[in-house]
């Protein structure tokens, strides 16, 4: 198995010795979570706040040495997902303006533009979070922050078996590149939807072995802890709220002025 397996998201992590990527697990996920929070609260036509949130986050990039192009590379993730918002100008109603010719919502054309603009900055402030931290360290964080068990033991499995099945999904590609399929093609989706059902019965089938064998080691729903090094120190803390503490102030200023 790869060393990718052994020590899974280290294709995001970028190595440094920095004050972020010595700072505690748990301070950086509650941080990383009110700023992604406080963004997602912004006024959806008020665009001004996200300039100081840019400012804030090229910040923390800068510390933690994590390249700026390696951060903007990784927004590629949510392109299908902000796709469909290119609808919106020509979905709404009310005021219009004309672009080129072509009428387009006024209110359409700001609920775009939000949307869009808080995923991107959600995804760049989980980036840096994902740069800084191994993925393991943001299990313990999460259970130093006394999330549900169940939460933490879903995305320790998760964590664990992400590299299995994609290791899977490249055999099945590879078996499917070798009948001559070719996922390029429209007329060839009815292979594309066989091997993504394929990689499901996988998937479920190996989930169900790995329980059994858990549970005949005696699990009982829950693991034993994890929580490694020390909890974090007050300072820690006031040092780690001080970016959310940023966002929150213009969050509000916002919302005052709107």
């Amino acid at each position: 198995m790869s060393g990718a397996a052994h020590n899974p998201g280290a294709d995001l992590l970028i190595p440094a010795d920095t004050p972020l990527h010595r700072a505690a697990p748990q301070c950086k996920v509650a941080a990383t979570a009110l700023c992604v929070l406080l963004v997602a609260c912004t006024p959806r036509d008020i665009f001004w706040p996200y300039l100081g949130y840019g400012l804030v986050l090229a910040a923390a990039a800068y510390t933690a040495q994590i390249p700026a192009m390696t951060l903007l590379r990784r927004l590629v993730v949510e392109i299908p997902f902000v796709f469909f918002v290119v609808l919106l100008p020509f979905l709404a109603t009310g005021p219009e303006v004309r672009v080129l010719g072509v009428p387009l919502s006024i209110a359409g054309l700001e609920s775009a533009a939000s949307i869009v603009l808080k995923a991107s900055f959600g995804l760049l402030a989980t980036g840096v979070l994902a740069a800084t931290t191994p993925l393991p360290e943001v299990i313990t964080g999460l259970e130093r922050l006394r999330v549900p068990k169940i939460f933490t033991a879903v995305a320790s499995f998760m964590v664990r078996y992400v590299e299995v099945l994609n290791s899977e999904l490249n055999r099945l590609r590879t078996a499917r590149a070798c009948r001559g399929g070719d996922p390029r093609w429209l007329w060839q989706a009815r292979d594309t939807a066989m091997c993504v059902g394929a990689l499901f019965v996988r998937a479920f089938e190996r989930g169900e072995r790995v329980y059994l064998a858990m549970a005949s080691r005696g699990y009982e729903g829950s693991l034993p802890t994890t929580l490694t090094g020390e909890p974090a120190t007050g300072t820690a803390w006031l040092t780690a709220f001080a970016p959310p503490a940023v966002f929150a102030a213009l969050t509000a200023t916002a919302w005052a002025t709107a």
